[in-house]
Order: structure tokens, then C-alpha cells, then sequence
């Protein structure tokens, strides 16, 4: 038994075959390893409109997952809070699926993943890179992806 349980993170998460970190990468925006309240900030704005981005809410959000307590959340954390989703029937990604899916329309379409990748700064994704991923995810052009689908994305 490890006593900050670390390891036993990494392990559990690697026995179910999961890799959360595209997901961490999509909210990571400065691409230093860890999610400040800048970061989800910085996601928020991307997206949604005014108010979504209340400090509050945001500090609330990363104290959730701080476990250390740094004032930020790293990988090893956020793979802990993805992990407990199924035990609580909420999850973080379930937020991001929320905010990408501009429309509310419950998919993530090709617009949402084209806006969402200018905004992240993967302008060199072409169309038809965005049509092979949503694919990919079980969806098609037209209907986009649902949230399991956005999963399957983000996997690859």
C-alpha cells in the first residue's frame, strides 16, 4: 500500500486501460502539466459566454481535485477525479463535453470541434481531420458525436 496513494492511482487507471490525459491536455491551455484557475478560466472563456468564468465557481473547482493542495491540479489528480465520475455520476469531462457543445443540442458537431480546435491552437486540424475524428467517435458530419463518442475523440 503506498501511503499517498500515487502509485495506486496509476495503477488503478492503467489496470481499466484508461488514459485521461488528452482530456487533462484539452483544459491544461498553457501546457505546463497542471490546470491553475487560469487554465479553466481560460477554457471557460474559449466557450461560453459571460459568467461562466466566476472565480468562485473555478476555485471551487480546482480545491475539489487539489490534493496536495499546491493551488493546482496535476495529472495524477484530475486522473482521480475522472475515476471517482462513475462512483458520483459526474465528471469533469462531462463539464467539457457541456462547454464544447455550443448548441446544447447534446452532440459535439463539426463546427463545435473546429471552433474548439482554432480556439485551443490546433489551427493545422483540417476539415477533413475533424470529419475523420468525429468518425471515429461513432458520429457523423451532420450529427456530430454524444459524450461517449467525445470520449472515444480524446482516447485516441
Amino acid at each position: 500500500m503506498c501511503p499517498t496513494g500515487t502509485t495506486a492511482l496509476r495503477h488503478s487507471a492503467a489496470a481499466k486501460g484508461q488514459d485521461f490525459r488528452p482530456a487533462f491536455e484539452v483544459i491544461d491551455a498553457d501546457r505546463d502539466g497542471k490546470i491553475s484557475k487560469e487554465d479553466l478560466r481560460a477554457f471557460y472563456a474559449g466557450f461560453s459566454g459571460p459568467g461562466t468564468s466566476d472565480d468562485e465557481v473555478i476555485g471551487s473547482m480546482i480545491s475539489v481535485a487539489d490534493l496536495n493542495s499546491d493551488g493546482y491540479v496535476e495529472y495524477e489528480e484530475f486522473e482521480r477525479v475522472l475515476e471517482q465520475r462513475s462512483r458520483y455520476g459526474s465528471g469533469v469531462m462531462e463539464e467539457v463535453f457541456r462547454v464544447m457543445d455550443r448548441d446544447g443540442d447534446g452532440r459535439v458537431g463539426f463546427e463545435d470541434l473546429r471552433s474548439y480546435f482554432k480556439w485551443a491552437g490546433f489551427g493545422d486540424a483540417s476539415d477533413e481531420d475533424i470529419k475523420a475524428m468525429i468518425k471515429l467517435g461513432g458520429g457523423d458530419e451532420k450529427q456530430g458525436v454524444t459524450f461517449d463518442g467525445l470520449l472515444k475523440i480524446l482516447a485516441l
